[in-house]
């Protein structure tokens, strides 16, 4: 069983836990767990570091995990560090999208399959942070 942080609490701090963590309300910290669940109107400011995360609701730090879910509904501000990654149409990111240090694979098919929701959701794919580093910028 989780530990809820309901929708009319916001807390300022970091949390911890070896357990699951469910978010509905506001968290203003960075938060460590084994598992995370942001609801759909949480909003989450901090990092974030667990061996699973579902994000419908706004994250607006960096988020570190084995395993990311975005539902549709999912805005992150923020990079993500990631084992394995899917986003659904519509969830919005907007940092850089990287792999965790040796996971040995070679190709993203997560990132790949997520290449057609960037033009109209917001979703970004994972090689896009890097193109865009090494593009010049015009003056």
């Amino acid at each position: 069983m989780p530990s809820i942080i309901s929708a009319d609490l916001k807390i300022t701090g970091n949390l911890k836990s070896d357990g699951d963590i469910q978010v509905d309300g506001n968290v203003e910290g960075d938060i460590d767990s084994a598992t995370l669940t942001v609801g759909e109107g949480a909003h989450v400011k901090g990092h974030i570091s667990c061996e699973t995360v579902r994000i419908h609701g706004t994250i607006d730090g960096a988020v570190k995990a084995k395993s990311v879910v975005m539902a549709k509904t999912a805005r992150v501000i923020g990079d993500i560090i990631h084992d394995s990654l899917a986003i659904e149409a519509g969830a919005f990111i907007e940092g850089n999208i990287k792999r965790l240090e040796g996971a040995g694979r070679t190709s993203t098919p997560a990132s790949a399959s997520t290449a057609p929701t960037s033009s109209g959701s917001g979703a970004s794919g994972g090689s896009t942070g890097s193109a865009a580093a090494a593009k010049p910028v015009a003056g």
